[in-house]
């Protein structure tokens, strides 16, 4: 089969590159729909990562996150039409202890492997999961993002203690909104506070217990757990806080994803015994519960899509540069864009 794919090739600038495709029985042909753009598709985008790594990744084709309908199943199990979600970590292995995720031998669509801004993407069998009638469009284009939201306060169950009291999100942006949304249902008995830099984004948190401007948090505030969904330069300013104010022998998930090492007072943090732990992206396991959660949730759908914000139809390259360019001065929410190339 011949597919289209439209790859970065150079910062700003995309070419289509027709690609032979091979279809086994354990695929399924998937036709985009609507594809959401991360943070990492825009520093692609810009040029912004080290040359090194845009030597080595590029061309590429861009995006992570999206839903598609099925145009092929060889074996029937999805009918022509179907609607999907599409899950871009995709293993070639398995590891009784270590998740898919985090197996080296995984690889990551938009992230040296071509993500989902093709005319149609071949998936493995066990990479699509048919979506719930009635979802939302363009709320289900970053379920994605919301499996890493879901991965993270996972792996939160399993490490914290018993102190569920009081659970703090640091970050007020796209991870920590869909992360503090999540937490409702993660925990609906805990007290839920979000510690953010911009009021005005902050305001979206109105189903927060209390919200906290970073530089404006009372000295003797404690909180029993903590996610830092921050990233970038914040990341270090986070942790720093989540380690002053967190109980002894909380835990602390550590989300935001920074292309600098960041300082932390170890000393603290063996003083008050506390866990800080790790994650990056997510499984098919993280897929079927964060669809769980949308499925008996209609507050939660209804929260998440207030997260909409960019949209618009692309069927052209101007068209796609044109869009993330759009998304570079988008103040609040995810980019969606319909792909009708």
């Amino acid at each position: 089969m011949l597919n289209q794919v439209y790859r970065l090739v150079a910062a700003r600038q995309f070419e289509v590159q027709t690609v032979a495709e091979t279809v086994t029985d354990n695929d399924i042909v998937v036709r985009p729909r609507f594809l959401s753009v991360c943070h990492a598709d825009q520093r692609y985008f810009t040029g912004s990562r080290p040359q090194s790594v845009l030597r080595k990744k590029l061309p590429m084709a861009l995006i992570h996150e999206g839903v598609g309908e099925v145009v092929n199943d060889p074996k029937g199990e999805f009918k022509p039409g179907s609607l999907v979600t599409l899950i871009p970590n995709t293993p070639f292995g398995t590891d009784p202890i270590i998740k898919e995720n985090y197996l080296p031998t995984s690889k990551f669509r938009s992230s040296g492997y071509d993500g989902f801004m093709q005319e149609y993407v071949v998936m493995h069998r066990d990479r699509v999961i048919a979506l719930p009638d009635g979802f939302d469009m363009q709320m289900a284009a970053f379920i994605e993002m919301i499996s890493v939201g879901v991965h993270g306060l996972t792996q939160l169950e399993a490490a914290m203690d018993a102190d569920s009291n009081t659970i703090g999100i640091w970050g007020d942006g796209n991870l920590g909104y869909i992360t503090a949304t999540l937490v409702k249902q993660f925990f609906p008995d805990s007290k839920l506070l979000v510690f953010g830099r911009h009021q005005s984004k902050l305001d979206y948190f109105s189903f927060a217990d209390k919200t906290y401007l970073v530089d404006d948090i009372p000295a003797d505030l404690q909180i029993s757990q903590a996610v830092e969904c921050t990233g970038g330069r914040g990341s270090e300013m986070a942790i720093a806080q989540i380690v002053e104010h967190i109980r002894p022998m909380g835990t602390a998930i550590l989300m935001g994803v920074s292309e600098d090492p960041v300082g932390i007072d170890t000393r603290n943090v063996l003083a008050k015994g506390i866990t800080l732990r790790g994650t990056s992206r997510s499984g098919r396991a993280d897929f079927e519960r964060a669809l769980k959660i949308l499925s008996a949730s209609p507050v939660t759908r209804e929260r998440l899509q207030n997260l909409v914000g960019l949209t618009r139809k692309v069927s052209t390259i101007q068209d796609i540069i044109d869009f993330f360019e759009g998304d570079l001065t988008n103040y609040w929410g995810k980019a969606v864009m319909e792909w009708d190339v």
